[in-house]
């Protein structure tokens, strides 16, 4: 069966519809009577035209933006939650594949680095996730061998899937750059998507009686990360980002676990989630624990965490006035910067002119103690 996401079935799916737009053009003219027969005729060729065209447009979408990776993941027939593997500590990672980054002083690892296709398994949350961890060429690098680097969290949005974070915003080839421009220290990227879940948005929750999805996030990963690599433990060394609900994730996470994440950043994200139909419930019927999850609310109410957020957005973004309703609430020792675009969408295209500053910004944010 060829992939959902594959550019084959795009190219099967754009050449049947231009086939189906061919052949009712050809048929038209011969069903031109007034018998039920052609009539019947016209508006099957009709739509059948439609149908064909709305399928192309669909999967080439689909592959853009990453709203479904497999067909089961379509169909909805992927398999439940994962399972803890070992709870070891140090067997938390598994590595199941490495692939280069090319640069362009060439592809050595020592000079561009590796991604490394990984399983991480939640020794407290009980559940696993594919991963793609960036290991810059600082890593290989004999004068780094006894170096903590800094740690970056990068999440998709929901529906969405890790390899767009590699292929279509490029944060391992744009962490390169800045590593190589000596405006970002040189950074482990762990990427993944927003739900260790199959087919439900759990917004990052740990959902009462569900998954524990932000145990996962917040506890099990940066463990893994600390005990599999070279990553600094401490917070200070942390960020986590993303667009749309995995920068929303991404600003939970250093809100409510200050002592896990030092610093986020959300590119085009909501501040605050709601049940519906690809959640479930993720409150239990509690309005305390929805509100708990508002991220103005927490501003406005809560005893400021110590950590430093970026949101970026643009002026015709939904997200425009809740942002700045974010900038209005925030306290010391809380510090928030923002990134706003004259003109942009909730797209890839956005989101990459928004990476470099970000980077750049997250760059004064990591502190890697002196003593680690």
């Amino acid at each position: 069966m060829l992939a959902l996401t594959g550019l084959p079935l795009q190219i099967v799916a754009s050449l049947l519809a231009v086939a189906a737009f061919v052949a009712t053009m050809w048929l038209w003219p011969r069903l031109g009577s007034k018998s039920w027969k052609a009539l019947l005729g016209r508006i099957g060729a009709f739509f059948a035209t439609q149908f064909m065209v709305i399928v192309a447009m669909a999967l080439i979408a689909n592959s853009y933006f990453g709203f479904y990776s497999t067909w089961t993941d379509l169909l909805g027939t992927a398999g439940g939650n994962g399972t803890v593997v070992d709870h070891n500590p140090s067997n938390a990672i598994s590595v199941t594949g490495t692939q280069k980054v090319y640069s362009s002083q060439g592809s050595a690892q020592d000079r561009s680095g590796v991604i490394q296709n990984v399983v991480v398994a939640g020794a407290h949350s009980g559940l696993r996730s594919d991963a793609f961890v960036y290991l810059p060429p600082q890593y290989f690098q004999p004068e780094y061998a006894k170096h903590q680097f800094p740690m970056a969290l990068v999440l998709s949005g929901y529906p969405g899937t890790a390899e767009k974070l590699i292929t279509l915003m490029q944060w391992p080839t744009t962490t390169l750059k800045a590593i190589d421009a000596k405006e970002l220290q040189p950074t482990v990227l762990v990427m993944m998507r927003p739900s260790p879940i199959a087919n439900r948005d759990t917004e990052c929750m740990d959902v009462p009686g569900g998954p524990q999805v932000e145990t996962f996030f917040t506890d099990d990963l940066p463990k893994a990360m600390s005990t599999g690599y070279r990553v600094a433990p401490q917070a200070s060394a942390h960020a986590a980002m993303g667009d749309s609900t995995g920068g929303y994730c991404a600003l939970k996470f250093a809100l409510r676990k200050p002592n896990a994440y030092g610093a986020a950043v959300a590119l085009s994200a909501d501040y605050a989630v709601s049940n519906d139909p690809t959640t479930g419930d993720l409150f239990g019927g509690s309005e305390q624990l929805k509100q708990e999850n508002d991220l103005l609310w927490r501003l406005r109410t809560q005893p400021a965490a110590p950590v430093s957020l970026l949101l970026a957005t643009s002026y015709n973004e939904d997200n425009y006035k809740a942002t700045q309703d974010m900038v209005g609430a925030f306290k010391a020792p809380t510090k928030l910067s923002t990134i706003t675009l004259d003109s942009g969408g909730h797209n890839f295209h956005t989101w990459n002119r928004e990476i470099p500053p970000a980077l750049a910004w997250l760059n004064r944010q990591l502190v890697v103690p002196q003593s680690a």
